[in-house]
C-alpha cells in the first residue's frame, strides 16, 4: 500500500481545518445551549413567574369579594355595591390575562370552575342590587361560597404546581449549563492545543460567559439572587445574562414579599415600606406617609379576646385597602407594620381623602363588633395595664399625616419619630381624628 505524505503546507492547512472544525463545533453547540436555555429563561420570567403573581391577585381579588359580600349581608350598606362591582371588574381583568397564559390542561378545569363561579356570583350581585339582603346572603353562603372553596383550592393547588415547576426549571438551567460548560471546555481545549489563534478569541470569551452563566445559575439555584453575571456584551450571552438578571430580581422580590409580608392581612411589612420610602427619596418623588393606629385597641383584645382582635386587624387591613383603591391615584402602598398599625403611602393630595374615607369606613364598622350592653353604653369597664379599673371608649382611629417635602432630613426614620409625637396628641382628642403636619423643615 502507498503511504500518503503530506507536504508542510498540507499539514499546516489540514492542522488549521482541524481548528477550525473543533471551533465550530464548540461555538455550535454553545450557542444552540445557549438558545435552548434563553428560551427556558423566556419562559419562566413570561410565563411562570407572570402566571404565579396572577394566581396571588385571583385569590386576593376573590377573598376580597367574599368580605364585601359579608359586609354587604350584615350592614346592607348599597354604598359598598360599587366596591363589589370594581372587584368584579378587577377579576375579569386579571382572569383574561391569566387565562392568555399557556398553562395546559389545568387551565381549562379552571376555566370551568371560573366560569360557573362567576355566573353564580352575577346572580349573587343581581340579588344584591335589588335589595334581597337576607336572600342574597343564604344564596352566597350555599351556592356561591362552595364554588369559590373550589375555585380557591384549584388556584392554590396550581399555584403550587407553577412553584413546582419554576424549581424544575432552575435545576434544568443548572443542569445545560454544566453540561454546556463541560462539553464546550473540552472541545475549546482541543482547539487551544492545536494552537489556533484566530480561534483562541472565540474560544475563551465562550468559556468564560458559558462559566460565568453556569456559576450564576448555581448561585440563583442555592437562593443568592443578587449574584452579578459580569456579562455586559450585546449578544446572546448578553441577552441570557439580561434575563438571568431580571429573574433573580423577580425571585428576590417574591421572596422578600413572602417573608416580609404580615400573616393576617397578607399586606407588606417593614422591610417592604422602608424599601419602598428609601426608593421614593431616591427618585425625589413627593409623597404622604399617613401613620394609622388604633385607640384603646389592647383593651378591647382584653375584654373580647384574641379572635375578635385578630378579626379587627384583618377587617382595618382590608378597609386601608380598599379605601387607598377607591381614593388613591394607583400608585399606593398600604403596609402593615404590626399589630394595630399600619401605613399608607401616596400622594400629598390625596392623602386627605384616604384619611377620611378610611375614618368613615372604620367608624361605620365599629358599632358591629361590641356587645349590645357595651354599645348602649358607649364603653366598658375594664383594667388598664397598671391593674386599675376604668372606662375605656370604644374603639377609634387616629392618623398622623407627614408630608416628605417638609422633612429636613428625609428617612424612613424621620418620618417614624414626627409619627410619634403626633400620635400621642391624637390619641388624647375624643373620637376618630387625622392631622397634617403642614411644618416645614422639621
Amino acid at each position: 500500500m502507498r503511504r500518503i505524505t503530506l507536504t508542510t503546507v498540507q499539514k499546516v492547512a489540514a492542522g488549521y481545518l482541524a481548528v477550525v472544525l473543533f471551533t465550530l463545533v464548540a461555538l455550535g453547540y454553545a450557542l444552540t445551549s445557549l438558545h435552548s436555555q434563553t428560551a427556558l429563561s423566556r419562559q419562566v420570567v413570561s410565563v411562570d413567574f407572570k402566571a404565579l403573581n396572577l394566581q396571588g391577585k385571583l385569590r386576593r381579588n376573590l377573598l376580597a369579594q367574599e368580605t364585601l359580600e359579608k359586609q354587604l349581608v350584615i350592614l346592607r350598606d348599597a354604598s359598598l355595591l360599587d366596591l363589589l362591582d370594581r372587584r368584579r371588574e378587577d377579576l375579569l381583568d386579571f382572569w383574561s390575562e391569566f387565562s392568555a397564559l399557556p398553562l395546559g390542561n389545568e387551565q381549562d378545569r379552571l376555566a370551568s370552575l371560573m366560569r360557573n363561579y362567576l355566573k353564580l356570583n352575577e346572580s349573587g350581585r343581581n340579588l344584591l342590587h335589588r335589595g334581597n339582603w337576607r336572600q342574597a346572603g343564604s344564596f352566597f353562603a350555599q351556592s356561591v361560597a362552595p364554588v369559590r372553596n373550589r375555585l380557591l383550592g384549584t388556584l392554590g393547588e396550581l399555584g403550587a404546581a407553577q412553584e413546582t415547576t419554576i424549581n424544575t426549571s432552575l435545576s434544568k438551567l443548572t443542569r445545560e449549563s454544566q453540561r454546556a460548560y463541560r462539553v464546550t471546555s473540552f472541545l475549546a481545549l482541543i482547539g487551544i492545543l492545536l494552537s489556533a489563534p484566530a480561534a483562541i478569541t472565540v474560544i475563551l470569551s465562550i468559556h468564560r460567559s458559558v462559566g460565568a452563566l453556569t456559576r450564576a445559575t448555581r448561585e440563583v439555584a442555592a437562593g443568592s439572587f443578587d449574584h452579578e453575571i459580569g456579562i455586559q456584551r450585546k449578544d446572546e450571552f448578553g441577552r441570557l445574562a439580561q434575563a438571568f438578571a431580571e429573574m433573580g430580581r423577580k425571585l428576590r422580590d417574591l421572596e422578600q414579599l413572602r417573608l416580609d409580608a404580615n400573616p393576617l392581612t397578607h399586606l407588606p411589612g417593614n422591610l417592604a415600606i422602608d424599601r419602598e420610602i428609601e426608593a421614593r427619596f431616591a427618585r425625589g418623588e413627593n409623597f404622604a406617609h399617613l401613620y394609622i393606629d388604633l385607640d384603646h385597641f389592647k383593651a378591647f383584645g382584653d375584654r373580647y379576646g384574641y379572635m375578635a382582635g385578630s378579626e379587627v386587624i384583618a377587617q382595618v387591613g382590608d378597609l386601608a385597602a380598599q379605601v387607598a383603591q377607591t381614593h388613591g391615584s394607583g400608585n399606593e402602598l398600604v403596609g402593615h407594620i404590626g399589630g394595630d398599625d399600619y401605613v399608607v403611602l401616596t400622594s400629598p393630595e390625596r392623602a386627605e381623602s384616604i384619611a377620611r374615607g378610611l375614618i368613615d369606613e372604620f367608624d361605620r364598622i365599629v358599632p358591629t363588633l361590641y356587645s349590645k350592653e357595651d354599645l348602649a353604653l358607649g364603653y366598658f369597664i375594664g383594667k388598664d395595664r397598671f391593674g386599675t379599673e376604668r372606662k375605656f371608649p370604644l374603639l377609634t382611629m387616629s392618623i398622623a399625616i407627614i408630608q416628605s417635602e417638609n422633612l429636613s432630613s428625609p428617612s424612613p426614620a424621620a418620618i417614624s419619630r414626627e409619627c410619634a409625637t403626633m400620635k400621642e396628641h391624637l390619641k388624647r382628642l375624643p373620637g376618630s381624628n387625622f392631622m397634617v403636619d403642614r411644618r416645614k423643615n422639621i
